[in-house]
């Protein structure tokens, strides 16, 4: 039977985040994607110059036309917008019989705020006790814990504090750090790192979009949630290090990147 794989988010019309990296990315692992918008953006990429949200009876409205034909082995959230969106989308979660990746973006590539600070507060205090797992780059786990981040010991001490909060998993991708790109893996009891060689490129528009949505397919195909993660940080390494240099500012990445284990790619 094919895996089934919902994603929750955001439109980039330029293609290389959001809604549309998600379904690119889920196709590249064989899954079949479903998409749930929550916001639209008018964007390129050298630019964000609008962000609408939706109404949120029409996202639930979406959601539950999904749920009650074609339900999903995995679903992740992106770009909600709001606090009162968030705190909708916690609710449906909390009758989710699948795992649920939360992508808590908050900012986009060119800097402009994807979510006001009650959403911040409403993705820490109603969305995050429903995750499966939850995959902060390191501004956003500041932002979710009060933490500033410095180092990987800093990055243990906030996905720590981010468990605490009721995620079952914590994911804090390293790219923001100096020196080699190292993620941090807890789920409450065991660590695990995911170090990767530092590609220097401007193109890595809708890379946190693309990993969480490669996690999220593993999920839908059975992988256990370290293994999801190892081959989902192979992939995003190499979608960056093949992107195809398209547009004048942070480009897209290469979605049609091979899907290989990560001691094959890394």
């Amino acid at each position: 039977m094919t895996p089934v794989a919902l994603t929750i988010a955001g439109s980039d019309p330029s293609g290389g985040a959001g809604i549309q990296a998600d379904l690119k990315t889920f196709h590249q692992f064989g899954v079949y994607g479903e998409a749930v918008i929550a916001l639209l953006t008018v964007q390129n990429t050298t630019r964000v110059s609008r962000v609408e949200t939706m109404p949120v009876r029409l996202v639930l409205e979406q959601l539950e036309a999904v749920l009650e034909d074609i339900p999903p082995a995995a679903a992740k959230t992106g770009a909600l917008g709001s606090a009162e969106m968030v705190e909708a989308v916690a609710r449906a979660a909390a009758r989710f019989q699948f795992p649920l990746v939360v992508d808590p973006v908050m900012v986009s590539k060119h800097g402009l705020p994807l979510a006001p600070e009650s959403a911040v507060r409403a993705f820490r205090d109603c969305l995050l006790p429903h995750a499966a797992l939850v995959t902060p780059n390191v501004p956003e786990a500041e932002a979710l814990t009060g933490l500033t981040i410095r180092d990987l010991q800093d990055m243990r001490r906030a996905a720590s504090r981010i468990h605490e909060l009721g995620a079952r998993a914590v994911l804090i991708k390293g790219g923001h750090m100096e020196g080699a790109a190292t993620d941090v893996l807890f789920d409450g009891a065991e660590w695990r790192e995911f170090p990767a060689l530092r590609l220097e490129t401007r193109h890595t528009h809708g890379s946190g979009c693309t990993y969480s949505a490669a996690i999220t397919a593993g999920l839908a195909c059975g992988l256990k949630l370290g293994e999801a993660v190892a081959r989902a940080k192979a992939f995003i390494h190499e979608a960056i290090r093949t992107s195809p240099g398209l547009g004048r500012g942070c480009g897209p990445l290469n979605h049609h990147a091979k899907v290989r284990l990560y001691s094959e790619a890394i």
